[in-house]
């Protein structure tokens, strides 16, 4: 076993990308079209003839060199098959020194006790569609049904495929106090959006008043049996109705029966939690990083 590392221009892509369509734990984020967009810049781990990689989302500030998870992207971390503590653990002692802080998230199958490396807990939320509607549907908390029969009471619409644009007007204007996500990294999205879209792996939704008023929204992207909801806008007005709600129970309500695991991508935010669980999700725990390798006069840069 040999864990090379290799830069992106030397990135053999046609190899990389056949790896994460076979990897046991393959997940969107992983494909190189999607690091190319949503990363400023990265370098590869790759395991004998790309039997397993790992991306190495970076950026440069102040001359440091450092590790970071680009928007838009729930983990990364290992991807392959038979994925042990030792493989991880050897993948993580094969990243070069020049690499001097680590703030990074590995994915749900890279969850081990590590010698060496401390990784902390993070919380996902995935709901299995393969019942029938009416299933998943008594699985859902009595709010949660009351919620989204306030959008059809009130005649509210169901909409499919509307515009990115749509959405991504939607999800800006609700975090604008405090997200730091860049119309940059929203253009950047859109374009995974618009790739994938043309191979019929993404979908939007959208509810919309009777008068025509779009009060919340969600991207979807597919990948390894899973639906991504990836990318949410909520409008105020769409609040009080249960809007939000409608949107994932329609979506729901589309794909039940299907061999297909919606993933919430999140979260570690309490009422975030609550709501996805509510729907009957369960938990599915991935692994954080941080790595302080600074010199003691520059550990300000990252605390």
């Amino acid at each position: 076993m040999h864990i090379s590392y290799i830069a992106y221009k030397q990135i053999d892509k046609l190899k990389w990308d056949a790896c994460i369509d076979a990897a046991g734990n393959g997940l969107v984020y992983g494909y190189s079209f999607y690091l190319d967009s949503m990363a400023k810049y990265w370098d590869a781990l790759v395991l004998n003839d790309y039997e397993a990689v790992m991306p190495l989302t970076f950026n440069k500030k102040y001359g440091v060199t450092y590790l970071f998870q680009p928007f838009f992207t729930a983990s990364l971390g290992v991807f392959g098959n038979n994925i042990t503590a030792t493989l991880v653990s050897d993948f993580l002692n094969a990243i070069p020194a020049k690499f001097t802080y680590w703030d990074i998230y590995l994915n749900y199958a890279n969850r081990f006790q590590l010698t060496g490396f401390t990784l902390y807990e993070r919380v996902n939320f995935v709901l299995p569609l393969n019942e029938p509607y009416q299933k998943l549907y008594d699985n859902f908390r009595d709010n949660i049904k009351r919620n989204f029969k306030k959008a059809a009471q009130l005649n509210c619409v169901i909409k499919k495929d509307i515009a990115i644009d749509e959405v991504i007007l939607l999800a800006k204007e609700q975090a604008k106090n405090f997200s730091t996500v860049t119309d940059e990294d929203y253009q950047h999205f859109k374009n995974v959006y618009l790739y994938f879209h043309q191979q019929h792996k993404a979908i939007t939704y959208g509810i919309c008043t009777p008068n025509g008023e779009l009060v919340a929204s969600g991207a979807f992207l597919f990948s390894h049996g899973r639906a991504y909801y990836i990318l949410v806008g909520n409008h105020p007005n769409g609040k009080a109705i249960g809007a939000s709600h409608a949107i994932i129970n329609a979506f729901i309500k589309d794909h039940a029966g299907q061999n297909l695991l919606l993933d919430f991508e999140g979260s570690d935010i309490p009422s975030l939690a609550f709501f996805y669980s509510s729907f009957g999700a369960r938990e599915e725990k991935f692994a954080g990083l941080k790595l302080n390798l600074l010199p003691f006069w520059m550990k300000w840069f990252k605390q």
